[in-house]
């Protein structure tokens, strides 16, 4: 059996072009890539501003312009693709325990360390298999930094 995601779920990651979000194939729940963007906004996470307040303190802004500028796109980049992630799971009915592989493509190989701090975050025990490739761009700008796509299993009830 396989379905698609509903389109408009609230908080899902929202495709940027006609594709859907996730689909369902028996007890496996796949994932479209997720980029730090917010379609329905029309806006690219570039920074902690561009995140909540809470989730910039949890993952490390010091309020110190010349660490922030440095750090803050790919750490708030990586909190918002993996809150997305969060979030669609749960709206197929699972929890990021139930991620079973991530696929991660960074636009700077360099930037895994400062990623991986945010991933700890969502993934405090027992981390998914991962794939890690470095790539030279994505869409829909050279802002974008990171782009994470997830499979998870969550067996039909």
């Amino acid at each position: 059996m396989t379905t698609a995601s509903p389109a408009t779920t609230p908080g899902i990651a929202q495709p940027l072009a006609r594709y859907a979000a996730w689909r369902r194939a028996g007890d496996m729940v796949f994932l479209s890539g997720i980029i730090a963007v917010d379609p329905a906004a029309s806006r690219i996470v570039r920074g902690y501003a561009d995140i909540p307040d809470e989730a910039a303190t949890l993952i490390g802004r010091t309020g110190e312009f010349s660490s922030d500028i440095k750090e803050g796109p790919i750490l708030a980049q990586s909190w918002y693709v993996l809150d997305r992630i969060r979030q669609t799971i749960e709206a197929a009915g699972g929890q990021m325990s139930d991620v079973i592989k991530l696929v991660q493509y960074f636009k700077h190989l360099d930037h895994f360390p400062q990623y991986s701090r945010v991933r700890k975050l969502f993934f405090p025990g027992e981390p998914p298999a991962s794939t890690v490739v470095e790539v030279t761009g994505m869409l829909p700008t050279a802002d974008i930094l990171i782009e994470v796509e997830a499979t998870a299993y969550l067996p039909l009830r």
